[in-house]
């Protein structure tokens, strides 16, 4: 188990949470996800769905143009954020959500802001992500460090006690 020093916990700097309401009727259930009319919206790139099988991590990340908007809709993911943004009043901070079936919130992850997730629950997670660009195929705006570098100070493991 790699030992880090601990990271700062504060919330990082542009990153905006809102909660998601979920309304159930004999028929199903119904969540609206993010509206043009929303505080949180900025503009439309494209909506993509991408599955976690438990226990599967799929970072790291960041964009340097594209925010992105995560949301959860089947099972639970455990996100983290982390801010190597330079010049960021947050640089250096780390920040957990988990989001899902017990928790439905939609995460605003700022351009430059470090993030992947862990699938958490017992079946197959599914994600929302709504960013801001359209992905470039030709040149994405995605850059990738592995789950377990040493250039984030995180640990991917489960925290008990």
């Amino acid at each position: 188990m790699k030992q880090f020093e601990p990271p700062r916990r504060e919330k990082i700097h542009d990153v905006v949470v809102k909660d998601l309401r979920l309304i159930p009727d004999e028929r199903g259930r119904l969540m609206e996800i993010l509206r043009a009319d929303d505080e949180i919206f900025m503009k439309f790139g494209q909506i993509y769905m991408t599955t976690n099988y438990p226990g599967v991590v799929k970072a790291w990340h960041y964009h340097k143009s594209q925010t992105d908007h995560v949301v959860c809709v089947k099972g639970m993911i455990k996100l983290v954020l982390f801010d190597g943004r330079e010049g960021s009043p947050s640089k250096g901070c780390l920040n957990e959500f988990f989001l899902g079936d017990h928790n439905h919130k939609l995460v605003r992850i700022p351009a430059g802001v470090w993030h992947g997730w862990k699938g958490i629950s017992e079946t197959e997670s599914l994600v929302i992500n709504l960013p801001t660009e359209m992905y470039d195929y030709k040149q994405p705006d995605e850059f990738r460090l592995p789950f377990d570098t040493d250039e984030i100070p995180y640990d991917w493991d489960i925290k008990m006690g």
